[in-house]
């Protein structure tokens, strides 16, 4: 981007700014290794087979990858409020998940993907997926499916760790994996109610009928808000059917079915933010009257344990834009299909060494996607834009060689082929810039990767890796409806380097990943008009001048007490370093690039005993970030605490919770829009977070 003025800021390397009082504490602890006395396999998860829950399995898998990965067993998370992805990918170092309105909007970041995407729900940069089936199309991520119903576990894939899933992002990929007849039999009601008139039930049933399992949760949520005009309501139904027809062959349909309505606030200023946090005088509705997600996946096993596995599916996603207060509001229509392919083989030989290998590819069109305006007042049709054919194709080739009993090199290659296409079919506005009234290209661009993974000892595993990713710009950043002209946005590409640690000794267990990528055509974004009661807001994508993204992923977990009874007492931390800035460029020099805090820690102590009660405090704090490209305007540093007790019947058959957040009050922001240049003067850029507030659930299997 460029600037009438120049602003350099003065920057050091992230081993140089490392030194927080949250990664102090780690190191602290991981230097008490030494003094440990204690059996090392305390910290060993033993995976086996029938007695394996689908998160242990999924992590054993992941351990492979010669790079960051993570699983997350949701539920633990259903243990405290569960309400969307904030809530499930807290803890997870490198990622940022917050949430306002307290809907499932939420504005996810890996690695500052999309890190300064205005802040709509809409989540760019990360491929997310529901059972391996693309949930993200040409068009981007429907935040309303991310409202967590019926997810067993969670996998996040780091950058290009998520090959398998033939993704290229910049960010990786997020994959839900739900709960099935098998992993979840029986019946099972959950309520949740809380602060500012949240509320959440849930029911399901699942079951095995011979070779058959069936699986069906329903589910009801509603919140007014703490801003003022911000409620919500959904409801959606979640059901899955398998059929094994035989050892080698078997099937799954999945259905996603999600009604939504919701008004979000408007951004305030630093002001507002401290003195009156519920002002809210242009609230953004939206309105979705029936996304779905219909799939089917099906694995045959060959007779040497290869396997087959193709994926269809067929993603409906409508929304009515400025449903409510706009002045001019727009019906989107989004119809996917997607058919992905993994051939995954194991245990053959490649130059006489011990070797896995998979073909991948997916394929996701837009076949029906476009966007019409229309004037509140007279009814009539202001613009049509169409985006219909938008595609993209991934093929991969990939392959892992053990070369001795330490050391395994993993390698491949993704040929990706982008389509996009937008155009103004009618617009009632005059197009008097240089921009066209439509765009279309077709770009094709190969994805290397090269990674090593060293058994440094037994318990200690080093890894590393040099890849490329390719981010294609989702479709709306073309245009839509705001202005009469198509931008010709094109992909975003870098090339990463990345190496860590992982492992556990005694009573820990953790990670330590630094990574940086030479970013090229950062797809960056910027708020070039406030919305106002006349005027909706104007957010402008271009591809920036090339910028450096890199910083330091750590994770450390702590069995600090265990009781002969089985209490226990288990402290765990994550700690992110954020250093994204540009690369010399004309007008920003080495400005850090806005819309994430530099620096996030967050750490949960927590008390179990053996007979189901638990107690639980939890803190997060992030540091100041900038909201503007010039970086004359920043958002302020905030820590907040909560607590959490709850019981867990012995039998599993009830658990009831209290989940405090924000004890002290704080008022913050959760996340902010981006501006051009500030020009140091406090202005409406930041949404705010969750004062104090609690939630209460109980839920029942029967």
């Amino acid at each position: 981007m460029n600037s009438a003025s120049h602003h350099r800021v003065i920057r050091r390397s992230p081993l140089a700014t490392a030194s927080s009082m949250g990664i102090l504490l780690m190191l602290v602890q991981a230097t008490a290794l030494a003094a440990q006395d204690t059996d090392p396999t305390l910290s060993t998860v033993v995976v086996t087979g029938a007695g394996a829950s689908e998160a242990q399995k999924s992590q054993k898998e992941l351990k492979k990858v010669a790079g960051n990965t993570a699983v997350v067993d949701n539920r633990e998370i259903e243990r405290g409020r569960a309400a969307n992805a904030e809530d499930v990918l807290a803890l997870q170092p490198g990622v940022f998940a917050q949430a306002t309105s307290g809907s499932s909007a939420n504005k996810v970041s890996i690695r500052g993907s999309g890190l300064n995407t205005f802040y709509q729900g809409y989540v760019l940069g990360i491929k997310f997926l529901f059972d391996g089936l693309p949930l993200t199309g040409p068009g981007g991520t429907q935040e309303d499916m991310l409202d967590m119903q019926a997810v067993d576990h969670t996998d996040v894939l780091y950058g290009a760790n998520a090959y398998l899933y033939s993704a290229l992002s910049l960010g990786g990929a997020i994959n839900f994996v739900s709960k099935t007849g098998r992993t979840d039999p029986g019946n099972y009601a959950r309520f949740e109610a809380g602060s500012y008139g949240y509320q959440k039930a849930q029911l399901s049933t699942g079951g095995v009928v011979g070779d058959a399992d069936y699986y069906v949760s329903i589910l009801h949520n509603q919140r007014d808000g703490y801003q003022d005009h911000t409620s919500n309501k959904g409801q959606g139904l979640v059901a899955n059917f398998g059929y094994v027809f035989n050892p080698k062959l078997e099937t799954r349909f999945f259905v996603r079915y999600r009604e939504e309505t919701l008004t979000q606030g408007n951004t305030l200023t630093k002001y507002q933010l401290k003195h009156d946090p519920t002002s809210n005088t242009v609230p953004i509705g939206r309105k979705k009257d029936g996304s779905m997600l219909l799939g089917s996946k099906t694995t045959y096993t060959f007779d040497d344990n290869a396997k087959l596995e193709v994926g269809l599916g067929y993603n409906d996603y409508p929304l009515l834009n400025g449903w409510r207060y706009s002045p001019t509001p727009q019906d989107w229509r989004s119809k996917d299909i997607n058919v992905t392919l993994r051939y995954l083989r194991t245990g053959d030989t490649l130059f006489g060494l011990p070797s896995d290998s998979s073909v991948t590819f997916s394929n996701t069109q837009a076949y029906l996607a476009d966007v019409k305006s229309h004037s509140r007042v007279t009814g009539a049709t202001q613009q049509k834009t169409d985006y219909t054919g938008s595609r993209d194709t991934v093929f991969s080739l990939g392959n892992e060689l053990q070369l001795n009993d330490k050391t395994w090199l993993s390698s491949g290659l993704s040929l990706i082929n982008i389509k996009r296409k937008a155009d103004i079919q009618y617009t009632t506005s005059v197009n008097t810039s240089t921009f066209p009234n439509g765009v279309e290209y077709s770009e094709t661009d190969l994805a290397p990767r090269l990674g090593l993974r060293y058994q440094l000892t037994p318990e200690f595993e080093l890894f590393g890796n040099v890849s490329r990713s390719v981010d294609p710009p989702v479709t709306w950043q073309l245009g839509s409806t705001g202005t009469p002209y198509i931008r010709d946005v094109r992909p975003q590409k870098a090339n990463t380097v990345e190496f860590g640690i992982r492992g556990g000794h005694g009573i820990f267990d953790g990670s330590l990943t630094v990574y940086r990528s030479w970013v090229q055509k950062e797809l960056l974004s910027v708020v070039v008009r406030q919305a106002t009661a006349t005027q909706d807001q104007l957010v402008a994508t271009s591809n920036g001048s090339p910028t450096i993204h890199q910083g330091i992923e750590a994770g450390l977990n702590a069995l600090l007490w265990e009781g002969e009874n089985g209490d226990s007492l288990s402290l765990r931390q994550a700690y992110t370093l954020n250093d994204f800035h540009y690369r010399n460029d004309s007008t920003f020099g080495d400005n850090q690039l806005p819309g994430l805090p530099r620096q996030v820690y967050q750490a949960e102590l927590q008390y179990r005993q053996n007979g189901g009660f638990y107690a639980q405090l939890n803190a997060r704090a992030a540091s100041s970030y900038y909201v503007d490209f010039a970086n004359t305007l920043s958002a302020p540093s905030y820590t907040l605490w909560g607590a959490k007790v709850g019981y867990e019947a012995p039998s599993n058959k009830w658990e009831v919770f209290v989940d405090a957040r924000n004890l002290t009050n704080q008022r913050y922001a959760t996340a902010t829009n981006t501006a051009y240049d500030a020009k140091g003067q406090d202005s409406a850029n930041f949404y705010p977070g969750d004062p104090f507030n609690v939630t209460t659930g109980v839920s029942f299997h029967f």
